[in-house]
């Protein structure tokens, strides 16, 4: 997938359904996979989720991702027939969907990554939509948020359907092991959408397995 080069890139115009901004941007349709039951941190949330009980009810996304060489926002689109933007009951549980990166090169998808191969989360949750979260993680149980400000994110629901904008400056200084992005650059992307009226939140969700291929159009001077 392409991430397409724009003038300018602003999260509340981006957010709207039909944007503008997203004219050339070419969606990628990403199936999702439930994550593995034997992934889950304890025995106890492994057998509370044995079939008949579904992992993971959401079986696709479109992807587009668009930058303006400081900021990139990825759009995430999916079927939803429930809009769920809080916490509910112990079953019901705010939507929310995520764009994994690796911090470094070989960093693994199923297990967030390894000690020394972290992966870095963006991550949007629909009852604190303009806010976003950004995750690191170096393997299974080790995930913990870093900041809630550099990453933002806006969500429409309408006719039984999520469009989702998050986004992030590409670059930015911090001690922490997340992704730094540059035009011109090629990187893994993956993700990740929760669905709430399944119960679904923490290491309970779909998503799309191994790293997909990331491209990041380089500026207009640079293509010269």
């Amino acid at each position: 997938m392409q991430a397409r080069y724009v003038p300018k890139f602003d999260l509340d115009a981006a957010a709207e359904p039909g944007s503008s901004l997203w004219t050339g941007a070419e969606p990628e349709a990403v199936a999702l996979i439930p994550t593995p039951i034997g992934l889950q941190p304890n025995t106890t949330i492994q057998v509370s989720w044995m079939p008949p009980k579904h992992i993971g009810v959401t079986p696709g996304v479109e992807v587009a991702a668009i930058h303006d060489g400081q900021t990139i926002g990825f759009r995430l689109a999916w079927a939803d027939q429930q809009e769920n933007r809080e916490i509910g009951d112990i079953t019901v549980f705010p939507d929310a969907c995520g764009v994994l990166l690796p911090a470094v090169t070989g960093a693994i998808v199923s297990t967030m990554g390894a000690p020394g191969l972290g992966v870095n989360a963006w991550y949007w949750r629909a009852d604190e939509d303009g806010r976003g979260r950004q995750v690191v993680a170096e393997g299974l149980g080790t995930t913990r948020t870093v900041d809630f400000e550099l990453v933002r994110g806006r969500g429409v629901w309408k006719e039984g359907r999520w469009q989702v904008v998050i986004s992030r400056p590409m670059r930015i200084r911090t001690s922490e092991r997340v992704a730094q992005l540059e035009p011109g650059q090629t990187t893994g992307f993956a993700v990740a959408v929760w669905e709430g009226s399944n119960s679904e939140r923490a290491g309970i969700k779909a998503y799309s397995g191994e790293w997909r291929e990331l491209h990041l159009e380089a500026l207009p001077m640079a293509r010269r």
